[in-house]
This record gives C-alpha cells, structure tokens and sequence, in this order.
C-alpha cells in the first residue's frame, strides 16, 4: 500500500488542483471580468449560475441527512442558512435575485429555473446527487473548492464595477457577502478533509472529489460559451435572449458590445 503523504504535502496538492483546474481560467470568465461580455451573455450567466445557487442548500441538506456527529451537523448548518437566508430576508439567493434584477431579469422568472441550459442542469443534479452518495469525507472534499473562491469574488467586483453599468453595492451583494463566508467555511472543510484524509486511498478520494467539482464548475461554463459565444447554438430549453426580461432592455455601455449578433470576440 502507498503511504499517506504528510499534512502540509497534502494540502499542497489541494491547492495545485485549483491552481490548474479553477474555473477563474475559463474564457467565459475571462471575458466576464475584463467587461467584453455582452448584456445577452451576462444575463445567459447570471440564469444558469442561479440553479447552480438554488441548488447548494439542497446539497447541504443531502450532506445533513447523513451526519451522524452533532458537531459536524452544527458547523455545516449555517451553509444553508446563508444561502437560504431566514423566513423574510437575507441569504445568498435571494442576493442572487437582486443581481437578476439588476441586469434586467425578471427574479421570478429567474427563480423558475426556466432557461437554464440543459449541460448547467446535468452537471449541477451531479454535484447534489455526489454529496448525497458519496462518504462524507469525499463530500466535505467536493466543497474546497471554497480555497480559490475569494480570489474570484475580489475579481469579479472589480471587474464588474469597472466595466458594467449595472454594477453597484446592491447588484454585488452576493459577492461581497461571500468574501466573509467562504473562508469560514473552507477552514472547517479543510480542516476536516487534512484530519481525515489520514491513508493514500483517502487522500486520492478526497483529490478526486475536489477535481469532480472544478469539473462541475467549468462545465457549466462550457455550456455558456457553447451557447452565447460561439459557436452560439442554443440547445433547446436553454435561454432565448428574450425571456423574462423586465420591460425595456436596460441601457449598454458600449464597451460590452463587441458583435451585432450579439457574441463577444475573443
């Protein structure tokens, strides 16, 4: 049997994961952040990333189905609290919604998961149906990808406020929250994975896991660009640039618009 390498080795090859597979890299995201996305494109993201967000809680609570140790029940509840917010406000989703109406979508269309491409609905079903199969140390895994996700959120706002017109403190609150959030979490999911990860095939596993979910993510960045950059074919069911949207079509800056068929270059 292969030894385990040590804790600080391990985490290395954690952080060596994000570093080549993070969907910070993905083109879409490229163009996103340096402001040559078109309004069409934004909002093609914001409808398929909203299923990827509706969708965490739901994990969270398969992953809590299963817990059998009340201390691990109680540091990963607050996962789905922040995302789902209490009775009347707050919460991650319902932030989702506010950058929805911001760039011009109707929220309830949104929240109705209509439009979303069908490669961003089978990849995200995955990731749930991974945390609710999968030993929990592998699940626990799945989420670091938590490690890179401030670096992304501080580009993004910068990004976003420096290119689009719709951006402002309202429309980013999503983001700016998770600047606080994510690192609490991935300190625990980390902690837990090193602790836990204690033999070569455990180690491997939870590797593999954190692999599967950039695999997630990029996929569903994949199916974006496939469908609104190029070659620009929209599968059906997916979002027809039209739909849901809240009466006029809000003002462009010109900087975003980079093809009249609505497809920024490269």
């Amino acid at each position: 049997m292969t030894t385990p390498v040590e804790r600080e080795a391990f985490h290395a090859r954690l952080l060596a994961i994000g570093k080549e597979r993070y969907h910070d890299q993905h083109p879409f995201h490229v163009m996103l952040h340096g402001g040559r996305c078109t309004m069409t494109q934004v909002r093609a993201w914001v409808i398929n990333r909203y299923y990827y967000q509706s969708r965490i809680p739901m994990k969270d609570a398969a992953f809590l189905s299963r817990c059998d140790e009340p201390d691990l029940r109680r540091a990963w509840r607050s996962r789905i609290e922040d995302h789902d917010g209490g009775l009347d406000q707050g919460g991650g989703i319902r932030r989702w919604l506010r950058l929805a109406a911001a760039v011009g979508l109707d929220p309830g269309y949104v929240a109705s998961t209509r439009g979303v491409l069908p490669a961003t609905r089978f990849a995200v079903d995955a990731y749930v149906s991974f945390v609710r199969e999968k030993p929990l140390l592998e699940a626990v895994a799945s989420s670091l990808t938590e490690l890179f996700a401030p670096k992304i959120h501080s580009e993004r706002i910068a990004g976003l406020l420096q290119h689009y017109a719709f951006a402002d403190d309202a429309a980013l609150a999503y983001f700016r929250q998770r600047l606080t959030e994510a690192p609490r979490d991935v300190e625990f999911g980390l902690a837990y994975v090193l602790d836990h990860a204690e033999t070569a095939d455990k180690q491997d596993a939870a590797a593999a896991a954190l692999v599967f979910k950039t695999e997630v993510l990029w996929t569903q960045l994949d199916a974006l660009y496939s469908a609104y950059v190029a070659p620009g074919i929209i599968p059906p069911g997916g979002w027809d640039g039209q739909d849901g949207m809240l009466g006029e079509p809000m003002a462009e800056r010109s900087s975003e618009l980079r093809a009249s068929d609505g497809r920024a270059a490269l």
